[in-house]
């Protein structure tokens, strides 16, 4: 009996009290989208055609992946376009698709069709995402879409515009490729910041509780009471009441909260520094706020030279169509800004 009673005794010493409880508050979500990488390699061959380098669908998707980088190219698509002068076989609608091919793809084509006498008709635009270089000559160009057909244009009868490239001469590549990864970035953390406003259980916290209650019901309620502050309506007051309990029994500890604002601030900042470097787009032209005491500067001098160092090398480029089609197609108006003085007033003459 003795023996007995000790093994009673010493079971209901065990407190089951005491064993630490963990859980989490809501299931993992993905935070990151299922975007390709662009992986760079040299054109290869698939039987007709040449595949580009990168993938010019993750280009495509990429150009809406943060503001500064899709703004740094409207920008100047809006401006060239302003600029340019309508033709008879080039519209102003035509140049900016073919001016917003050109700087997101590095590539940019026109179809010049003609009519059955042979005589030149308004050249029409080939988006260059589905456009590919034959394999047998060069000047053979196909319209590749995954759910059609690839359709072949006449040989000749295309025009490339092409940014070189070190690797091949093939296509052409965009400027901006080495600035993907912090546009990227930038785009992870907005994402992030969504999700993490989105599930309602703000950076996480622990929630620690040391005072003894009368049974594991009342654990169950505190834990579905946070269970349900979770999402939509999540700002909400929960009330606890432990009779006796201590001052320290129940602690609220927040993990990372402080840290992950920073963080996003600065990655965003970071990213849109490398972004803005990569178009070489002066701030003021976005309608980026200054973060410091010094401002931008006067937005009429920063035009000025964006339009000498940017603009007008564009502006070249784009000639050479006036070579293919044997007439001057591409002109352009000056730049309005040009005459300005810095306070925005016409410069006097000298």
């Amino acid at each position: 009996m003795s023996k007995k009673r000790g093994k009673a005794v010493a079971t209901a010493t065990v407190a089951p009290a005491s064993d630490v409880q963990a859980f989490t508050f809501g299931d993992p979500t993905p935070v990151l989208d299922g975007r390709d990488l662009l992986d760079y390699i040299e054109a290869w061959r698939n039987g007709k055609w040449y595949e580009p380098p990168v993938s010019l669908d993750g280009l495509a998707k990429s150009f809406r992946s943060t503001p500064h980088h899709s703004s740094a190219i409207q920008v100047k698509v809006n401006i060239l376009t302003s600029m340019f002068k309508p033709h008879a076989l080039m519209s102003r609608e035509t140049f900016g698709a073919w001016v917003l091919d050109f700087l997101i793809f590095g590539s940019a084509y026109l179809e010049q069709p003609r009519n059955r006498l042979g005589k030149r008709m308004p050249l029409k635009h080939a988006l260059a995402k589905y456009m590919r270089r034959g394999c047998d000559d060069l000047d053979v160009y196909f319209f590749v879409q995954s759910w059609k057909e690839p359709h072949e244009f006449a040989k000749g009868s295309v025009f490339q515009l092409r940014q070189p490239d070190v690797h091949q001469e093939i296509y052409g590549l965009p400027e901006y490729l080495s600035a993907l990864q912090s546009a990227w970035l930038n785009e992870a953390g907005t994402l992030f910041r969504r999700k993490y406003y989105s599930n309602g259980s703000h950076a996480g916290y622990i929630l620690y509780l040391t005072d003894a209650l009368t049974d594991e019901k009342q654990v169950d309620a505190i834990k579905q009471a946070l269970k349900d502050s979770k999402g939509p309506g999540n700002f909400r007051n929960m009330f606890l009441y432990a009779p006796n309990g201590k001052k320290d029994g129940v602690q609220l500890i927040p993990i990372s909260e402080v840290a992950a604002k920073d963080e996003f601030f600065n990655i965003k900042n970071v990213t849109r520094d490398d972004v803005l470097a990569a178009h070489r787009v002066p701030p003021q032209l976005l309608g980026l706020v200054p973060t410091g005491t010094t401002g931008f500067g006067s937005v009429i001098p920063a035009a000025q030279v964006f339009a000498i160092n940017e603009l007008l090398p564009l502006q070249t480029r784009f000639q050479q169509l006036n070579e293919w089609v044997g007439q001057d197609v591409v002109n352009f108006n000056a730049y309005p800004v040009a005459s300005l003085a810095a306070n925005g007033t016409e410069k006097s003459a000298p």
